[in-house]
């Protein structure tokens, strides 16, 4: 064999020999990147150190902003904290001096005094209400949003659900002579019984709140293949299609409902609690012919 053959073979070898390790590195540099991401899903990404020596500018980079979200996702955890026990302090101080404002404005109401006075004592019991009202649904919201409250979704049956919130309601539906119905429910759902009917009661509590007297307000449940729907559906006023992106906002209140009582977090929470639980939470509506309400709950 001369020595051009010799030259030849030991090129290709090399040529071999160079692209096995180029794929053993790309694989290597592959593994490494899905350890990271896997890391980073899991919220325990700390890198620290880099082979700035290796030809790996991509896994550098990745490190470098996985480093980046981690931080900020760790900030961002520490301020939902500090918000939640704010909230949660401000509930606990406020707690004494608004029974006392119940207590004292009932009194009042209860008292011989003059038709003026009286009423102006129910006005100051009907504003120490909303307020106590306020503060609990501010530290369910903060509460949900911080983790604090852990839902514990189980298989339950969805006829009571149904029943147990039109029953809720069903003293505000006869004073406005509303008709409140529900259709009977055969079958099971994943979900936390009193969280989730929280959440089906505050979208009740708004279709019989802005309902019109005469009118009227149905309850209903259909099976799919993997969720199960409740209905809420109203002959109110409906929402107009360009608030409907927007009214499950926290405290966002539509412009045709802001001179009725409300805080605008009743559909924010409905909205975080079956979020929570796997489920979501649809709008079908139209200005002046009602609205309908659907709560997707999983099956399993």
């Amino acid at each position: 064999m001369d020595g051009f053959s010799v030259f030849f073979l030991l090129l290709a070898g090399g040529g071999v020999l160079f692209g096995l390790i180029q794929r053993l590195r790309a694989r290597r540099q592959l593994v490494q990147m899905d350890r990271m991401l896997d890391r980073a899903l899991e919220g325990q990404f700390q890198e620290t150190t880099f082979d700035e020596s290796a030809p790996s500018a991509l896994e550098a980079k990745l490190a470098r902003f996985l480093n980046g979200s981690a931080a900020s996702a760790r900030g961002l955890a520490e301020e939902r904290g500090k918000i939640a026990a704010l909230i949660a302090d401000i509930s606990h101080q406020t707690k004494t001096p608004i029974a006392a404002l119940l207590l004292y404005s009932s009194l009042l109401a209860e008292s011989p005094l003059p038709p003026e006075q009286r009423e102006q004592a129910r006005a100051v019991q009907a504003q120490a209400e909303k307020l106590r009202f306020l503060i609990e649904t501010l530290v369910k919201s903060s509460r949900l949003d911080s983790g604090i409250l852990i839902l514990t979704p189980a298989l339950h049956p969805v006829g009571p659900l149904l029943e147990e919130a039109a029953a809720q309601y069903a003293g505000a539906a006869a004073e406005k002579n509303i008709s409140l119905t529900v259709q009977p429910a055969q079958g099971s759902a994943r979900f936390d019984q009193k969280w989730t009917a929280e959440a089906l009661g505050n979208v009740v509590d708004n279709a019989v709140k802005y309902t019109p007297p005469g009118g009227s307000v149905a309850l209903s449940a259909v099976f799919y293949e993997l969720f199960c729907c409740i209905q809420v559906s109203d002959t109110g006023p409906g929402v107009p299609e360009g608030e409907q992106a927007r009214i499950f906002s926290r405290f966002y209140r539509g412009e045709g409902v802001r001179d009725q009582e409300g805080l605008g977090l009743g559909l924010f929470l409905t909205r975080s609690i079956l979020t929570r639980e796997g489920g979501y939470v649809k709008l079908s509506s139209k200005s002046g012919k009602g609205s309908t309400f659907s709560l997707y709950l999983p099956l399993e």
